[in-house]
């Protein structure tokens, strides 16, 4: 029974980590840090480090800066563009610590899991803000947020508390991304719109690509003509704009 019992406590602080960390990554450091130095949750040695004030000091400055950032339109979808490479691995490595000391396998299985756990917990968050960015008014933006931090602190309440709830409700929100993942593709899609332009990887026409665009203009133009739709003077015209275009 005992083993059964720290089985789901591991599983419910590894993934509640990941989850959390997903959605609101310096707040959950912030929970697990303080809960760790005030002796609220007992902490795995591979999350101690939490608990060291440089790292709360961090988390904390971190967390006042998104606090803002996640309640302004528009930038809190480029604040979440970002912390896509942020709160993935970091979800990952927070699942990780949080196994403790398992045989390679495992540690690896915790870490990939953890970091689905995060991608899937950024993405519904950062599509759902997208969608909430076509209206016009900041309310609903002030609200999700608010409503972000209050769900995270509760899942990891719930998470170091009752460890068993924790996981069924882990389950059904798993269940419940399924079906909301997709609804919130649009947003999703633009969000990686957000992070080309960041990391400028637009796809750019290159010189071949114009020069096989030209040929196709260019036999458009003499089809035209030999059917008839073009003289030879529009023709001539056509194609000297064609080739001599900047």
């Amino acid at each position: 029974m005992e083993t059964y019992e720290g089985l789901i406590q591991t599983l419910s602080l590894s993934m509640g980590a990941a989850w959390a960390s997903g959605i609101n990554l310096y707040a959950t450091l912030l929970v697990l840090g303080l809960g760790g130095i005030y002796g609220v949750v007992s902490l795995p040695p591979g999350l101690e480090i939490l608990t060291n004030p440089v790292v709360i000091g961090a988390a904390g400055l971190m967390y006042m800066v998104e606090f803002f950032a996640d309640k302004t339109p528009g930038v809190d979808t480029a604040w979440d563009g970002i912390h896509t490479f942020v709160r993935i691995p970091a979800g990952a490595l927070l699942a990780l610590g949080a196994v403790g000391e398992v045989n390679p396998a495992l540690a690896m299985a915790a870490a990939i899991v953890g970091g689905g756990m995060s991608a899937a917990t950024h993405s519904a968050k950062a599509g759902t803000r997208i969608l909430i960015n076509s209206s016009p008014e900041p309310f609903s933006n002030w609200t999700a947020s608010v409503g972000e931090d209050l769900l995270v602190l509760a899942g990891l309440w719930t998470a170091l508390n009752h460890p068993l709830w924790f996981v069924v409700g882990l389950v059904l929100f798993i269940l419940l991304l399924f079906w909301l993942l997709p609804k919130l593709w649009r947003g999703i899609k633009r969000l990686f719109g957000v992070i080309k332009k960041m990391l400028n990887i637009e796809k750019k026409p290159t010189n071949e690509t114009l020069v096989n665009d030209d040929f196709v203009q260019l036999d458009a133009l003499n089809r035209l003509r030999q059917n008839g739709g073009l003289s030879e003077e529009e023709y001539a015209a056509a194609k000297e704009k064609i080739l001599n275009k900047t």
